[in-house]
């Protein structure tokens, strides 16, 4: 599974998620981009399951070094590697570790009942609580500090979009050379 020519945004207001984990899953599987394939990375504490569909937006580059991070609503779980052709209604701001891990929430743009969900005040304050909860507890027992500073929704959401996707196209600075060793000097 090569996601190199999957577009991040292939329109506007659209976006790609790749699931990683489907809702109601424990275990933590993630993309790894040289095989293409996804492996199992851990499995979380019984108690926490994903309230949703969670993976990343294929090319992009989030603050930590990784994929942008994303949860797609959807009524019926999928299944790890499926594609979902998402509407991004919100991002959760959180603090993990000391750095920045921004996770964004979407719905999908097929799916007819969720068709006119466009902002985070369309889902309960619980529900957002409970994806909040979720960050909060399953990196707690990891022993990892996480601090959830709040959701922003409009602009502000699709400005950091727009940030990961340029970050992720800007070549990484060229490694410095060792010199040939099987070449001598005379």
């Amino acid at each position: 599974m090569d996601l190199r020519a999957i577009p991040a945004q292939p329109s506007p207001g659209l976006i790609h998620v790749v699931v990683e984990v489907p809702a109601g899953g424990r275990n933590k599987y993630e993309y790894l981009p040289a095989p293409g394939l996804m492996a199992l990375d851990r499995v979380l504490h019984p108690s926490v399951q994903y309230p949703f569909d969670y993976g990343f937006v294929p090319n992009t580059m989030a603050e930590d070094g990784s994929p942008l991070d994303a949860m797609v609503v959807m009524e019926e779980p999928t299944f790890p590697g499926c594609m979902i052709l998402s509407r991004p209604i919100g991002l959760l701001e959180v603090i993990d570790q000391k750095r920045y891990d921004a996770k964004l929430l979407c719905v999908p743009a097929n799916d007819p009942h969720l068709d006119r969900m466009s902002n985070l005040g369309q889902l309960s304050a619980q529900q957002l609580e409970d994806i909040a909860e979720f960050f909060r507890t399953h990196r707690g027992m990891d022993g990892r500090m996480t601090e959830i500073q709040g959701w922003l929704e409009g602009q502000p959401v699709m400005d950091h979009i727009d940030r990961c996707i340029t970050a992720a196209a800007v070549p990484a600075p060229p490694q410095p050379q060792e010199p040939d060793k099987s070449e001598s000097d005379h």
